[in-house]
Formats: structure tokens, sequence, C-alpha cells
């Protein structure tokens, strides 16, 4: 049985897609960095993230801490305005037992968790309290409604 025209082309095709994979690779053999040395293929990374091909200079150099390294969130380091603060609660979920108050003053969002309540509080109260530092951050404590 004769070979159809649609089988000829295909391995036609095929040979042709040999030929040229194999000029490829003849002209990427020419082009290669085999001559060159260790120093021509180097890549630096600069103190802003960016990669060069130029070494960095010895001079600007910065002796870093390890203790100073802080992966993750950073540890929180109570001031003096920590004192007691006011704020108002603006979502309170009795059933999961935390929300979260408004500080008056910075009008950050804090959360608290019912374990901190003096007494039972409600959306919309005003109340007082003090930070402190939680799992995930900042979280208020010693919490009191305010009449």
């Amino acid at each position: 049985m004769a070979d159809s025209w649609n089988k000829k082309e295909r391995e036609k095709k095929k040979l042709q897609e040999k030929k040229d994979k194999a000029e490829r690779k003849k002209e990427r053999r020419e082009q290669a960095n085999s001559g060159k040395g260790l120093d021509a293929m180097m890549a630096y990374v600069d103190e802003n993230g960016v990669i060069t091909s130029t070494p960095p200079d010895p001079g600007k150099k910065k002796e870093i801490k390890l203790g100073d390294i802080e992966i993750g969130v950073p540890k929180y380091v109570p001031s003096a305005e920590d004192a007691i603060r006011t704020g108002r609660v603006t979502f309170f979920n009795h059933e999961k037992g935390f929300g979260f108050i408004r500080d008056q003053a910075s009008g950050e969002s804090i959360f608290v968790h019912a374990n901190n309540l003096s007494a039972p509080v409600n959306e919309n109260d005003k109340v007082s309290f003090e930070i402190g530092h939680g799992p995930k951050g900042p979280m208020a404590i010693n919490v009191k409604p305010l009449s």
C-alpha cells in the first residue's frame, strides 16, 4: 500500500523541524560563552535588590547584627502613651467572644477578646482600655465600659 499524501507531508515537516533544530543548536554553540571566564558569568545583587554585573564596593559594606533582623510581626514595645485610652466598640460578636474597638485618639481599630472585658459590652458602647500584646499584634486589655 502506498503512503498517502498527508503522511508524506507530515514526514517532510518532521524532517524540516529536525533540520531547523540542528541549525539553532549549532548557532547557540557558536555564540556560547565557553571562551569567557567565570568573572564574565557572575551576577551581583546590590543593596536595593537589583541584579548588576559590577561587584559591590567593599567600602559601603554595613555590619548587621543577627538580632536586628525581624521576621514576621515586630515585637511590641510599650510606650508612655499606652496608658488608659478611650474608644468606641465598633463590632462585637458575643457568640465568638471577640470584637474591635476604635481608639479615640489614634483612630486605629484594636482587637478585643471577651476574656479581657470587666463587664459585657455592646456595639457603639464607649469604653476605656489599655493596649496589650496578643499573639497577632496589639490588643485591648482591661476593657471597662464608661457610663
